[in-house]
């Protein structure tokens, strides 16, 4: 053997690198990273081998990374193909083309390695491209990002048909940025970004996309690869226009023979009637509402009517047969619900009906029977949650301000405004308990729709009905207890006695004042109904001194104040003396002469500080009631000056 195939070491040259093979070989079999290579070489370089050694090991690291890549590469082909492979057998069974593009995109990011993949899609109508498909996307404005042509990388792509890729999106200035495309990509964090067009024929129908939030560099096969993705989803698309068009024109030869079969007004007309129907329930329609709608598909007019304005005997024969029957010219279909009667709907101007037509009203009667049904229920349910609040409010049950104050919002209530407690009373006596039962009901029920109507809350209490209602602006008790008692003898037909409290607030953190303040309301209703004042409505400052006894805070300052303010306001600024007149008149058993001789003064001189006192307190201030409230506040007066002072 000649010396040229002989190492230094005398052993012949495969011999050698047969052995330097052996670890790479190995580290090949159990699919070791590139870094891993490098041991051996270093391994060696640290146990001092011969150089030829470490010659042989570095050409076998060469070659095993060759192979390694090699192997690396057919690994991912054959990961495409079978990608491509299984995405072409999605499209070949398309069911969902959001299910498939959801596929495409997925696969896109995987194979790539992006941190996120996403498609969109061209609006012809608004001339632009708009996101159809995510995939890794975190922000919601980049979700919903619409590009018009030829704005960022997307809008370049669908414009020019070409696919374009940026190591650093936003020090690229080859495309037009813009602020609300350069937002949304900020907020996703994307830096290299690759974007190919989705063309059908010559056409660009979207691009398809994938990213990273790093920089990178975008190879061609991945470029390929992501085109030919690409081509799977126009593909897709295109096929699933396909299959809409061909379910859409399935259905209108579907339509085109029901049309011929059945007569196309009578069709339409009752599928009119259906859609307006179903509208007006799902968008909050009321009884007047279906009345109209269906007026105007009958071509007449429709009225719903209590049944107390319909024909007996024709309201009654469309109640049994559950169908809508003619009388005279016009035709009746009884509004029933669970066997109670409503009222009807009645059709005017229309003598004859075909049997679509007389379906239609008699439907039209279903729907305004629920409705009613509805309302009522609705209705219902809001009174017995307010009366429950307020019931709450009385007992002082509930001591959660916040609570409160949520279960009042609810009610669109306001329990940090003013407010008045009122009872109110029905004061005809029922002939039996039936009837007194019923009375009550009516009473609470028209209560109810006041309180609703004024943001305030109502409940049935005590054989009577207790409001609570908000005091606005510069109304009194005494008003508002006047304008309740006639609103609700007016809504029952009856007379309605009521008494109210005086003026409550911050009534959350205070629920104990609303009881107090039912009482007072109470005591006046009482003495409304002891003075024979019945349907009418009061508070305790209406009663003169009575009203310091019906009150629940004694409000001794407001009686004097009510009484005789107006003598003490123009003593206090003149510096006259009125009230010790007044005091002196009343205690010399109002005597004119007695009453000078007790304050030293001329007889002109009382009888002129009396005329102005007429002035200041009224011509009737000596009539026995008002006299006896006069001598009152003056002896409260003279009791509270000291403190005053």
């Amino acid at each position: 053997m000649s010396r040229d195939h002989v190492q230094p070491t005398g052993r012949p040259a495969a011999a050698s690198l047969t052995g330097a093979e052996t670890p790479f070989l190995e580290l090949l079999a159990r699919g070791a990273s590139a870094d891993a290579y490098e041991q051996p070489v270093l391994l060696a370089r640290a146990e001092g081998r011969p150089t030829e050694q470490i010659v042989a090991l570095e050409q076998a690291k060469l070659l095993a990374l060759r192979v390694r890549s090699e192997l690396e590469g057919r690994r991912r082909r054959e990961a495409e193909l079978s990608a491509l492979f299984e995405t072409a057998h999605d499209l070949a069974g398309l069911r969902d083309l959001d299910a498939v593009l959801q596929a495409i995109v997925q696969r896109a990011r995987s194979l790539l390695g992006t941190d996120v993949a996403y498609l969109s899609l061209n609006d012809p109508a608004r001339g632009d491209t708009y996101m159809r498909v995510t995939e890794g996307s975190v922000a919601a404005r980049f979700q919903q990002l619409r590009l018009g042509m030829g704005e960022g990388l997307g809008g370049l792509v669908a414009q020019t048909a070409r696919p374009y890729v940026t190591d650093d999106y936003f020090k690229d200035d080859r495309f037009q940025h813009t602020l609300a495309i350069d937002a949304g990509v900020r907020d996703e964090g994307l830096v290299a970004i690759l974007g190919v067009p989705l063309t059908l024929g010559h056409h660009v129908i979207g691009v398809l996309f994938a990213a990273d939030r790093r920089a990178r560099v975008f190879e061609r096969e991945q470029i390929a690869l992501l085109g030919s993705f690409a081509a799977l989803a126009a593909a897709a698309i295109d096929t699933a226009n396909l299959l809409s068009e061909t379910r859409s024109a399935l259905a209108d030869l579907e339509r085109a023979n029901e049309i011929i079969r059945d007569r196309s007004g009578v069709i339409e007309r009752a599928s009119d009637v259906h859609d307006r129907l179903a509208q007006l329930v799902l968008h909050g329609g009321g009884v007047h509402d279906v009345a109209a709608a269906v007026s105007e598909v009958l071509d007449g007019t429709v009225e719903f009517t209590e049944a107390a304005g319909v024909p007996a005997a024709a309201l009654e024969a469309s109640r049994a047969e559950g169908h809508a029957v003619r009388h005279g010219g016009d035709w009746v279909a009884a509004v029933v619900a669970g066997g109670e009667l409503l009222g009807a709907l009645v059709l005017r101007g229309q003598p004859g009906l075909d049997p679509v037509d007389q379906s239609t009203l008699e439907r039209a009667a279903t729907v305004t029977s629920l409705l009613l049904l509805a309302r009522r229920s609705a209705a219902e349910a809001e009174q017995r949650v307010r009366g429950e609040l307020l019931d709450d409010l009385v007992d002082a049950r509930d001591r959660d301000p916040r609570l409160l104050r949520e279960r009042a919002s609810r009610l669109h209530a306001d329990l940090d405004a003013r407010h008045v407690v009122l009872a109110a009373r029905l004061d005809a006596v029922a002939a039996d308990a039936e009837q007194e039962a019923d009375a009550r009901r009516r009473l609470w029920s028209a209560a109810s729709h006041l309180a609703a109507t004024r943001h305030g809350l109502a409940a049935a209490r005590d054989g009577g009905t207790v409001l609570l209602l908000p005091l606005t602006g510069d109304d009194t008790a005494t008003a508002l207890a006047r304008r309740t008692a006639r609103h609700l003898g007016t809504a029952v037909h009856e007379a309605v006695t009521v008494g109210a409290s005086a003026p409550v607030e911050d009534l959350a953190a205070h629920p104990d004042a609303v009881a107090a303040a039912y009482e007072e309301g109470r005591r006046c209703l009482e003495a409304l109904r002891l003075l024979g004042r019945p349907g009418d409505g009061a508070a305790a400052e209406d009663f003169g001194f009575l009203g310091l006894l019906l009150a629940g805070d004694r409000d001794v300052t407001g009686f004097v104040t009510r009484t005789i303010g107006p003598v003490v306001a123009y003593d206090q600024r003149r510096g006259t003396d009125l009230l010790r007149t007044l005091d002196a008149y009343f205690a010399c058993g109002m005597s004119p002469a007695r009453t000078k001789d007790d304050l030293h003064v001329h007889v002109n001189t009382v009888a002129q500080r009396l005329e102005r006192v007429g002035r200041l307190l009224g011509d009737d201030w000596q009539s026995p009631a008002r006299a006896l409230e006069i001598q009152l506040a003056l002896r409260l007066h003279r009791l509270s000056a000291p403190a005053q002072r």
